[in-house]
């Protein structure tokens, strides 16, 4: 495991304006992510002199045009990247191997690739062996969100203080990397440099295994309600409220998440039964002080939070 370095980042608001990054950025996928990064390049003036964006589907595209996201709306990903000097993907992992093969015979020379994925493994395996020389790949993680997608759930503020994780290869060129990490600089974030399988392994636990169990639970909850006449769903406290909101999330994105970080994911939920067990024998025996220290250290993480701005 590699060691975490390059901490560095505002803690609110973002950086102040400065010469602009990217002549032409394409972002491909305009989900919560990347609306959000077009919103803010938008507003900013300083990311890109011409944003163009691309999309599956006529509707969303449409939505776009609507909303003012981008100078040019494309259907067609091959020629949405050509002449760009920055492409970032913005689409659910799965579908990056499908998308590069489509694009990478036209990613000019000098271009950076980067993508907001949240598994970086998977990343390195689908983009790599199809880049193209003079094309640097600077994968990216912002670390924020909310259960909603689509053109219409982006916000410029969205990744204000919160972290976003590079991933850059062995060999990486330098000045890509910079260019990378200023973008998100100026979208108000901290950065953080890793290893792919550290990220990977991080973000299992504080993010794929949290939304796996909401998942389950909301499925459990499901099954029992169809079991019951009393319909158990209405006397939902607010701890099963919070499972819900993260049980809303996207369901291509989480599907492919699960399915391209399963080793880490699988690895975190082993330790989570294996933790959950044992408080599970400490209620049934009553063994009051194990209890106790579970639920303090559930207050003391949650008590860190709070300190790291983070809740």
């Amino acid at each position: 495991m590699a060691d975490l370095v390059e901490a560095t980042g505002p803690a609110s608001g973002a950086a102040p304006r400065g010469p602009v990054l990217f002549e032409r950025l394409c972002l491909i996928g305009v989900g919560l992510i990347g609306s959000s990064i077009a919103r803010l390049a938008r507003e900013r003036g300083d990311i890109a002199r011409t944003l163009v964006v691309s999309a599956k589907t006529e509707a969303t595209l449409a939505r776009v045009r609507e909303l003012d996201l981008a100078d040019v709306v494309e259907a067609d990903p091959a020629r949405a990247v050509q002449g760009c000097d920055g492409v970032i993907l913005c689409i659910p992992v799965g579908a990056y191997a499908g998308v590069m093969r489509e694009i990478a015979p036209h990613l000019a020379p000098g271009c950076i690739l980067s993508d907001v994925g949240s598994t970086k493994g998977s990343v390195l395996r689908d983009l790599l062996p199809l880049l193209p020389d003079g094309v640097s790949l600077v994968p990216s993680h912002p670390m924020a969100g909310t259960e909603h997608s689509g053109p219409d759930s982006g916000f410029s503020a969205l990744f204000q203080g919160r972290w976003c994780i590079l991933t850059p290869p062995p060999g990486a060129d330098p000045a890509a990397v910079d260019k990378v990490a200023e973008l998100w600089r100026r979208a108000g974030s901290l950065l953080e440099r890793m290893d792919a399988a550290t990220h990977d392994k991080v973000v299992a636990i504080v993010s794929h295994l949290p939304h796996l169990i909401a998942f389950t639970i909301c499925s459990t909850a499901d099954d029992l309600a169809q079991e019951t006449p009393e319909g158990v769903l209405r006397f939902a406290a607010s701890g099963f409220r919070d499972f819900t909101r993260i049980a809303a999330s996207d369901v291509s994105m989480w599907r492919d998440i699960f399915l391209n970080n399963r080793e880490a994911l699988l690895e975190m939920l082993a330790r989570f039964t294996e933790d959950a067990q044992a408080l599970g024998r400490a209620v049934r025996r009553g063994e009051a002080e194990f209890i106790e220290d579970r639920i303090e250290r559930g207050r003391k993480v949650r008590r860190s939070l709070i300190e790291l701005k983070q809740a």
